[in-house]
């Protein structure tokens, strides 16, 4: 019997309007070109995270879609931690889909229209030990070589916009040329 791949999906999907850590669950969210997720506090073409406005307001943002593969929350419950969609601030929840390995600037084909592409990888914050104590540490890893592996998802821009629902599929389109690992945006 063949082994049967199963199909990368949509698991949840959050926004939230107001600079929370976390991100309410909805039953859909819409993203639009070139701005990120309609009524989400880091929707915009220039940087929304607070931190990076103080530094220059001015600078594109990389970061308007934040996407989280649901397998970190299995290690994460296997590790003692309570982790669930929206909880550590992503809008799109992922399955059968390893992120981390994307190359950047790979497009992720998501249900019938939109389209994200890939920037970088979440750099995590200080505050996932407010929202779990020792969850900062538990989404870092090192690599046989040494190297800071970082767990929290990836980040993306959006090329072009449409409604994202819980259940919708996922495609990938790799980038041409040489593939460029992804590094922290």
């Amino acid at each position: 019997m063949p082994l049967q791949m199963k199909a990368a999906e949509v698991v949840a999907v959050a926004a939230r309007a107001g600079h929370r850590f976390s991100k309410t669950l909805r039953p859909e969210i819409r993203l639009l070109a070139g701005l990120g997720v309609e009524g989400d506090a880091h929707k915009g073409a220039t940087v929304k995270h607070r931190s990076r406005v103080a530094r220059d307001a001015g600078q594109p943002n990389l970061r308007q879609v934040h996407l989280v593969h649901a397998e970190l929350f299995d290690v994460l419950a296997g590790r003692g931690f309570g982790v669930k969609p929206g909880d550590i601030g992503e809008n799109v929840t992922t399955r059968n889909l390893d992120l981390l390995a994307l190359p950047t600037g790979a497009r992720l084909r998501i249900g019938e229209k939109a389209l994200v592409e890939v920037t970088g990888l979440r750099n995590p914050c200080a505050q996932l030990d407010v929202f779990q104590p020792g969850l900062m540490k538990a989404v870092l890893d090192r690599d046989s070589d040494g190297a800071l592996i970082r767990l929290a998802g990836v980040m993306g821009v959006v090329i072009a916009g449409g409604r994202v629902r819980p259940g919708d599929a996922i495609a990938v389109e790799l980038p041409a040329g040489a593939r460029q690992n992804l590094q922290p945006v």
